[in-house]
């Protein structure tokens, strides 16, 4: 298949000084974003202790040890903004993302010391949950750095019971050990009650001499039977107990490497610790890259920084998307699959590191006269109409059949509406989207580069798709909401509007109604909303969304479950025609 794939053809422009000069405004109003997210990921790798008093303890932070254990220059952190719950310390208190450790990729997680000792905290079991998930579907090991000090007790009621709370982890730990994918822990300090199990659920445990794992702490053991109440005696007992617990807690070296021998090593240093994971995801099972390639990794050639110029924070400003992907994407080459048909969406094989994935996105603009064929009124990008539908559910079919990652770049308005639209089958033919995406069990990656919006956000490689989507990630101009937060406000007040005239009444509350709708919908729409409440897993610069793109697909190919033989792919011979 050397003559598929090792030339495709080009595609993309150099920038025009015009365009230069015009995306000035642009550029510098999406870096204003980019530097607002910054900020706001700077507070929370500040949070709690400062790293001198963390360090003067003879600990490292779980910065520290992230920067140690992962191979320079492949972290792609997710979830940094994630916060759910909207707790106080505006974080759930655990730090994750991709990364490369001895050359395999990995998810890797862990508790942030610096703030309450690591503790749960609201939202904590979400996150683990997307983390586990993320595991689960690139069929890649999940590394833990656990240093976890309990619960946030005065919280407790936020995240401790429920199907989906603290406890559901360690269910996940053991589906990921029943699939065969590995999680390896390093265990640092105090780890009671559900730092415990935490601990306890992995694969494979490496401890540092300084740890302990215990189904409760000190203060547990220091405070059992009460009497229903305190008094004087009672809290002599507890100070008496907390004294002798503070100094032999339970569950240490002694107890759990040479006792229970749950820990199968135990480290002097830190580091060593992470030297030890090390050592061991160098033996992770993991194809060698070539096995999977089909051309030598190339750097597009175009600049990314173009993407500045190119993509319009403006919602309502169109662009050209393959302008977009010629900076993403390995040698700005691509095969287009059925050019010309469903022209609202590009379909079409490119190469990531000299991987093969298959590329879906919106395209934008005036879609030429007599389109969609149904309908009586002009076609616009950024809507899905019935071919393009037709042919995502084409190109993703023969994907899973060719067992080739997708990537998802979502830029959407909607789908058509009315009842040209109804005849036109585009509600059965979305739902058959989804019902396609779902049965290829892929790994698939989605970006939001600008609108998420009605059931199109759905069927476009979203979040929602539990067991396809890998993660998402937005940009400095993504925005997602069920509709325009304007078009929401005609929705709700159109006929009220009607009413009050027609009453005599003013309408000028009506109007201020309307304009406080808009509003909100523009406040949680927003690039840090977005992040904070989940949306997206990470607001990622223009300048780094590559970088996003090799670890997915670096990630997808380096175990996959199933294989199609090169020669036996059928999608680029239907390219070919």
């Amino acid at each position: 298949m050397r003559p598929y794939f090792e030339k495709m053809p080009d595609f993309g422009n150099p920038l025009k000084k015009g365009q230069i000069k015009r995306g000035v405004d642009n550029a510098q109003s999406l870096k204003a974003v980019e530097q607002e997210i910054d900020e706001a990921v700077d507070t929370i790798k500040n949070a709690g202790f400062s790293e001198e008093k963390i360090n003067a303890r003879g600990q490292m932070t779980v910065w520290q040890r992230l920067d140690y254990i992962v191979d320079k220059g492949t972290w792609s952190p997710l979830h940094i903004l994630y916060n759910p719950a909207n707790n106080s310390e505006g974080t759930t208190n655990v730090i994750d993302g991709l990364g490369k450790i001895s050359g395999r990729w990995a998810v890797i997680i862990g508790f942030d010391n610096k703030v309450m000792a690591g503790a749960w905290l609201a939202g904590q079991s979400e996150n683990i949950l997307r983390v586990t998930d993320l595991a689960k579907r690139l069929n890649i090991p999940l590394v833990w750095l656990v240093n976890c000090s309990g619960a946030k007790l005065t919280e407790q009621e936020k995240f401790y019971a429920n199907r989906r709370g603290a406890g559901t982890p360690f269910y996940r730990h053991a589906e990921l050990n029943q699939m065969g994918i590995p999680v390896l822990a390093g265990i640092y300090g105090t780890n009671p009650a559900g730092g415990g199990y935490q601990s306890i659920s992995p694969t494979i445990l490496f401890a540092h001499k300084d740890c302990n794992i215990a189904v409760g702490g000190a203060g547990i053991v220091s405070g059992m039977a009460p009497k229903g109440n305190f008094d004087g005696a009672a809290a002599e007992q507890i100070i008496e107990n907390t004294r002798h617990f503070k100094s032999h807690p339970p569950g240490s070296v002694a107890t759990h490497y040479d006792g229970t021998g749950f820990f199968r090593y135990v480290y002097e240093e830190e580091t060593g610790v992470l030297d030890g994971l090390k050592e061991y995801m160098a033996e992770i099972p993991a194809y060698n890259p070539r096995f999977f390639r089909v051309a030598e990794p190339a750097e597009p050639k175009f600049d990314a920084q173009d993407l500045y110029n190119l993509l319009p924070i403006d919602q309502k400003k169109v662009y050209d998307f393959e302008e977009i992907l010629a900076r993403l994407v390995d040698n700005s080459e691509s095969m287009e699959f059925r050019p010309g048909y469903g022209p609202e969406v590009y379909t079409g094989l490119c190469k990531v590191n000299g991987f093969l994935v298959g590329i879906i996105g919106n395209r934008q603009g005036y879609l030429g006269k007599g389109y969609p064929e149904y309908a009586d009124y002009p076609g616009m990008g950024g809507k899905l109409y019935r071919q393009g539908m037709i042919k995502m559910n084409e190109f993703v079919t023969l994907a899973g059949r060719d067992r080739i990652p997708l990537i998802w770049f979502q830029d959407t308005s909607g789908i058509d509406v009315g009842d040209t639209a109804e005849k036109a089958e585009l509600l059965g033919i979305g739902q058959s989207l989804i019902y396609s995406i779902q049965q290829t069990d892929l790994p698939q990656m989605m970006v939001l580069l600008r609108k998420g919006s009605a059931a199109a956000h759905y069927l476009l490689g979203g979040p929602q798709g539990n067991d396809t989507n890998a993660f998402s990630i937005g940009t400095a101009a993504s925005e997602v909401y069920v509709m325009h937060g304007e078009t929401a406000a005609v929705a709700m007040y159109s006929r009220r509007l009607v009413k009050e005239k027609d009453a005599g009444r003013p309408i000028e509350p009506i109007i201020e109604k309307m304009n406080k709708i808009a509003d909100d919908y523009k406040t949680f729409s927003r690039p840090k909303y977005c992040a904070e409440v989940g949306y997206v897993d990470e607001i990622v610069k223009l300048s780094e969304i590559r970088n996003y793109m090799v670890a997915f697909t670096g990630s997808a190919y380096q175990n996959p479950k199933s294989i199609c033989p090169q020669h036996q792919m059928i999608l680029p011979r239907i390219i070919k025609g």
